[in-house]
C-alpha cells in the first residue's frame, strides 16, 4: 500500500532546499508518495516576523544551513538574488514580492498538476545550488523546467491569467500547513503529525514504517 506524506515547503527556506535530497531518495526507495505544498516564507505569511525574532535567529540559520550542506554534501549557496525583496539592515520587507510570489504560484501550478516535487527540485537548485548568480535572469529557470518537463513560459502564463486561482492553492496549503501543529518550513505531516526541519526524516520514516512503508 502506497503511503502518502505532505511536505509544506518554502522557497527562501535554505532547510526547505537541503531537505529535498533526502526526500527524493525517499520516493525512490520506498512506496511513498510525497505531495509537495509551497508556502509563503515567514517574512511574507507573519508581518514583522523578523523583526520580533531575536536577533541572533538569521545568524543561526546562515551558520547552520551551511554546515548541514557541508555535512550532506549537497551544493550550497544562498540565492542571489534573494525570493524575498528586504533590507537585511533594517528586516523591512517590501511590499511588492515579484520573486517569492512567481515562485510559489508556479510551485502551486505543479502542485494541481501532481508534479510539485520534481518541479520544486529543479527550481529549487538553480537559487541554492550556487552555480547561477541571477537566478531570476535569463533563461536559467526555463532550463531548469524543462529539465524536469514543464514549460515555464506557458505556466507563467497560465498564472498571470488567473493569478487568484494559485493564490487560493497557496492559502489552503498554508491553513493545511497551521492545522498540522507546526508554523515552519519545511514539514512532512503524515497521518496530521507534523515532523518539522531536515533532520527528522529519520523519524518520519520510523513513524511511517510502524503503519506499513515498504521499500519498492
Amino acid at each position: 500500500m502506497t503511503l502518502s506524506v505532505d511536505l509544506f515547503f518554502s522557497f527562501r527556506s535554505p532547510f526547505s532546499y537541503l531537505a529535498l535530497p533526502k526526500t527524493l531518495k525517499l520516493v525512490k526507495e520506498y512506496d511513498l508518495a510525497v505531495s509537495l505544498r509551497p508556502v509563503y516564507p515567514l517574512a511574507v505569511r507573519v508581518p514583522g516576523f523578523f523583526k520580533k525574532a531575536n536577533p541572533q535567529f538569521a545568524r543561526y540559520v546562515v551558520l547552520d544551513s551551511r554546515r548541514v550542506a557541508e555535512h550532506e554534501g549537497i551544493a550550497f549557496r544562498f540565492p542571489r538574488p534573494d525570493p524575498i525583496v528586504q533590507d537585511m539592515t533594517t528586516l523591512d520587507v517590501a511590499a511588492e514580492q515579484p520573486y517569492i510570489h512567481r515562485l510559489t504560484r508556479l510551485g502551486a501550478l505543479a502542485q494541481l498538476e501532481g508534479r510539485s516535487l520534481a518541479f520544486t527540485d529543479a527550481i529549487a537548485r538553480v537559487l541554492w545550488d550556487g552555480s547561477v548568480a541571477g537566478w531570476n535572469e535569463g533563461d536559467h529557470l526555463a532550463r531548469a523546467a524543462e529539465a524536469a518537463g514543464f514549460d515555464l513560459a506557458a505556466m507563467d502564463a497560465a498564472v498571470s491569467s488567473d493569478p487568484d486561482r494559485y493564490e487560493q492553492v497557496i492559502a489552503e496549503n498554508e491553513k493545511h500547513h497551521a492545522a498540522s501543529g507546526h508554523w515552519g518550513v519545511p514539514t512532512f505531516v503524515f497521518e496530521n503529525e507534523p515532523f518539522f526541519g531536515q533532520d527528522r526524516i529519520d523519524l518520519l520514516v520510523w513513524r511511517m514504517q510502524s503503519k506499513g512503508l515498504t521499500k519498492r
